[in-house]
């Protein structure tokens, strides 16, 4: 690929290695997290959301468990203004939730951010000015030292507003463009904020270090996230906190590993959305550590209606892709996927001990949601016996012999395949339906009597071209009797090679179904199956529609 040779690494690797983190196997707690979906993930929208729908979408992120919102930028913009007053006058904000509001280091920014925030009870202001050496060389052309000197003079002015607003705010500051900024000038620079501020046991200080641009591979964000652990000042008393970019499709790895790097803290959004590839995904982050056995403490049992709100709401949408919460994630088309879904799940039916170990499916859909109908076995010209048979069996009740589940995939796929599209479940039942079940022609069974002497004898009214007649017949049992009278008098050969039942649905309006095959002389089953409120009835209409598909009746 041409002008390769334009890039290289940046300012970012540490200055000594940092890598206790690589001995940690997992994540044992929930960080805490913050939601800037109404800030960062805001700004990101083509048409950003209007008062009512940012009130929305922060009552939903209260309703699932966030506890810390950042609610925007107010000094940003007359909107943004608004919506800080409308959560404050109309007592919107719950007691146990803390709302964050951002401001750049500059005097009149910092000074219109506390007036918005006049009367709440519990908030954040987050500070933050750039650090990156491309910063400072091409936007600012300041010296390290003038820079530091930006991020000391607003931590000085915010520790005189909270003295002034007589309000113990907490205060948070990011060195943005930490990645693209030299470790141990970030580190100069956070510690220089950290001893204005004097962080104490009962009001700590957050320091957030932002992937504003993912720079690097993962592994090397989380050395610099534990020198930054190792190395500030007041440690016990600061909230270590990340807010990771995805500009190179890491940001869940890159907080993945800078949790087990030290820190305490992710700022995120829901389904990842923010400023170019988006912002670390939240979601994604509490369904890894669900699928581990691990309280991601943020409540997703229902990510439909969740992706429902988001959509509407900022006209963004969700991925079918998407881990956990695209529409197609726990889809299998595939015949080979769909059998060894439907096995686990029989396994797991047969087990009882409650563990998910389903192959293919890395959780229980039903535990954020979704149904499996419709979402797990997805039917089209890929689809295999086994998917089918589930998707008759659980959605239907019709619990097919192996053979027959073989003979109906084929079926179904020459329909997906010719016409070119996936199958719904009905139409699934209804190819089933019409091409095996209580097939009447060329012969329609009108009536079957039997009696028991030696052996079962069997009358039995049969309709064809047009014309009813009356057939004996004699077996070891009813459907060989049948069977025997078909045979005799429609100068057919074949043997029943397969025959099953069962009920459809409990209850006295319980129907029966039977499935036969039978095996003709040139050795190819056919499949019928019958049913009726009579389990003899439906054994017997089964017999007929095989032979029937047969084809070899004069």
């Amino acid at each position: 690929m041409k002008n390769y040779q334009n890039y290289k690494r940046g300012y970012y690797m540490p200055p000594v290695q940092c890598t206790d983190w690589v001995n940690k196997e997992y994540i044992d707690k929930a960080p805490i997290w913050c939601s800037v979906d109404l800030r960062d993930g805001n700004q990101a929208l083509i048409v950003p959301m209007s008062l009512d729908e940012k009130l929305e979408f922060f009552k939903e992120l209260v309703r699932i468990g966030f506890k810390e919102i950042e609610i925007g930028f107010p000094a940003a913009s007359e909107t943004e203004y608004e919506f800080c007053r409308t959560l404050i006058e109309q007592d919107l904000i719950p007691d146990d939730v803390t709302i964050q509001v951002l401001t750049q280091a500059r005097p009149h920014i910092i000074e219109k951010t506390f007036k918005a925030i006049e009367g709440a009870k519990n908030v954040i202001v987050h500070l933050y000015n750039s650090t990156s050496f491309a910063q400072r060389q091409q936007v600012f052309r300041k010296s390290k030292e003038e820079i530091l000197k930006i991020a000391v003079d607003g931590a000085e002015l915010l520790n005189k507003m909270a003295d002034e607003y007589g309000v113990p705010y907490r205060f948070e500051y990011s060195p943005e463009s930490f990645t693209g900024t030299e470790v141990d000038y970030a580190l100069e620079v956070c510690n220089a904020v950290i001893d204005v501020w004097k962080p104490t046991p009962d009001r700590k200080v957050i320091i957030n270090l932002p992937a504003t641009v993912e720079m690097s591979l993962p592994h090397v964000y989380a050395s610099q996230i534990e020198y930054m652990s190792k190395n500030l000042h007041d440690r016990e008393n600061i909230i270590l906190s990340l807010h990771p970019h995805n500009d190179r499709g890491c940001g869940v790895a890159d907080a993945e590993l800078g949790i087990l790097a030290g820190a305490d803290r992710i700022e995120g959004t829901l389904f990842g959305n923010g400023e170019r590839t988006g912002n670390v995904d939240v979601i994604t982050l509490c369904m890894n550590m669900f699928t581990h056995g691990v309280d991601p403490e943020i409540d997703l049992s229902d990510i439909p209606s969740l992706t429902e709100m988001y959509e509407r709401v900022t006209g963004m949408k969700v991925y079918e892709r998407s881990p956990y919460t695209g529409k197609l994630v726990f889809a299998a088309f595939s015949g080979s996927h769909q059998d060894a879904i439907a096995k686990g799940m029989k396994f797991r039916k047969e087990q009882g001990d409650g563990m998910w170990t389903c192959p293919y499916l890395p959780l229980n859909p039903e535990d954020i949601g979704r149904k499996y109908d419709g979402d797990v076995i997805r039917i089209n010209s890929q689809s295999g016996k086994g998917g089918i048979g589930f998707i008759l069996q659980t959605k239907y009740g019709f619990d097919l012999p192996a053979k027959f589940r073989e003979d109906l995939g084929y079926t179904v796929k020459d329909v997906s395949d010719k016409e070119h599209k996936e199958l719904s479940p009905k139409e699934v039942l209804d190819i089933f339906q019409n091409t095996y079940v209580n097939i009447d022609g060329p012969i329609k069974m009108l009536e079957n009597h039997f009696v028991q002497g030696d052996g079962i004898s069997t009358e039995i009214t049969i309709l064809k071209n047009g014309v009813k007649k009356v057939y004996h017949g004699k077996g070891n049992g009813r459907l060989d009797a049948v069977s025997n009278a078909i045979k005799k008098h429609f100068d057919i050969q074949f043997k029943v090679v397969c025959y099953e039942e069962h009920s459809l649905q409990t209850g006295s309006n319980s129907q029966a179904v039977a499935y036969v095959g039978v095996e003709t002389v040139d050795g190819k089953v056919t499949w019928g199956a019958g049913i009726k409120n009579d389990i003899i009835d439906a054994s017997v209409h089964a017999l007929v529609s095989a032979v029937n598909r047969t084809g070899d009746l004069n």
